[in-house]
């Protein structure tokens, strides 16, 4: 893989590829402060719900590093890290992975607080993270890549790569194995609009690594599905419901709905950290990002003054519209509830 590193640990600093920025600028941001890293988060220099997840966790590690004097028990752990886990939680709210991440950390205190060894148990735990990510995409690539046909066109929407996850990347992984596999005649990227995520990052990921790529405007998905008849569309997820709804980018939905009319099939590709047992998807909470995304371009406004606006950052596509959730554990055709709390639970024994 061509394709740099979103997230790097270095000598007890975490550095963030800036994917405001890309693809026409390659920059890396330090951080040594919890707080500067959850409005990392916030503010999209880090995005994707798994790479979300590992920054946290190593945002935890930054918040313990900044401990002077070391508490003497858990409690005491808990409410010297309470801002900042707070401030980490409340950056993104449809991402589970990053309280997923936060809970994992949460255990990793209650098991070392009384001891003096919890910072580097919280290193550990955030080095193992990331690196476990990185294993977990690759067999998500695998599994979903065996669902692909010979000489397939796909079309993934926003970025669901190597730049959203730990490396490799869950959609943009399933794609890679079947290039891998000869199986890939060709891609075509949604733009994703208002961060342009499928421009910017998508189409140059893919490049990076020689894959054939065609970007898109996202009112062509209908006419592109008529025209060259894709066979999978191929999405990541922020959050799987128990009744296996999935929450992803903002268009999504609409892509699923014109797949169903032009016989293209539907897959989310999301590992089990980004599942939630627990709600349903009407529960799933959407973000509402600020106006200036979509009133603004670079800068500059491209939409009347005063104008009322909605941004969600993402939307639910139901699960009747999903044809196969693609996890690290395997395939879930058809998903339903029953389907999906069956595989969760396979998954933890």
């Amino acid at each position: 893989m061509a394709t740099p590193s979103a997230i790097i640990w270095s000598n007890n600093q975490l550095q963030l590829l800036d994917q405001r920025i890309l693809p026409v600028q390659c920059e890396y941001l330090h951080y040594q402060d919890p707080f500067a890293v959850a409005d990392a988060i916030r503010a999209m220099v880090v995005r994707g719900a798994p790479a979300i997840g590992i920054t946290a966790a190593y945002g935890m590690v930054l918040a313990a590093q900044q401990i002077t004097n070391t508490p003497a028990s858990v409690a005491a752990w808990c409410s010297a890290l309470a801002p900042a886990r707070e401030a980490l939680a409340n950056s993104r709210p449809t991402a589970v992975n990053l309280f997923w991440a936060l809970d994992r950390c949460d255990r990793v205190i209650e098991e070392q607080g009384n001891g003096g060894k919890l910072l580097q148990a919280l290193t550990e735990l955030a080095v193992q993270i990331h690196a476990e990510d990185i294993q977990i995409n690759q067999r998500i690539g695998d599994f979903g890549a065996s669902l692909i046909p010979a000489d397939s066109i796909v079309y993934t929407h926003c970025n669901a790569g190597a730049l959203a996850t730990g490396g490799y990347g869950t959609a943009l992984g399933v794609i890679r194995s079947a290039h891998r596999d000869a199986k890939i005649r060709g891609v075509f990227a949604g733009e994703t609009r208002p961060w342009l995520q499928g421009a910017r990052l998508t189409s140059w990921e893919l490049m990076q690594d020689g894959i054939p790529v065609t970007l898109a405007i996202e009112g062509a998905a209908a006419h592109i599905m008529r025209e060259h008849q894709p066979s999978w569309i191929i999405v990541g997820a922020d959050r799987v419901a128990a009744n296996g709804d999935a929450a992803n980018k903002i268009g999504t939905y609409n892509l699923a709905i014109i797949a169903k009319h032009h016989g293209a099939k539907v897959m989310v590709a999301a590992p089990t950290s980004t599942f939630d047992a627990n709600i349903g998807g009407p529960q799933i909470p959407i973000e509402q990002r600020p106006a200036e995304e979509i009133t603004h371009s670079f800068g500059k406004r491209i939409a009347p003054e005063g104008v009322v606006t909605s941004n969600p950052a993402f939307d639910v596509t139901p699960a009747q519209l999903i044809d196969a959730i693609v996890t690290e554990h395997g395939i879930i055709h058809q998903p339903n509830r029953d389907k999906v709390l069956a595989h969760l639970a396979a998954a933890q024994k």
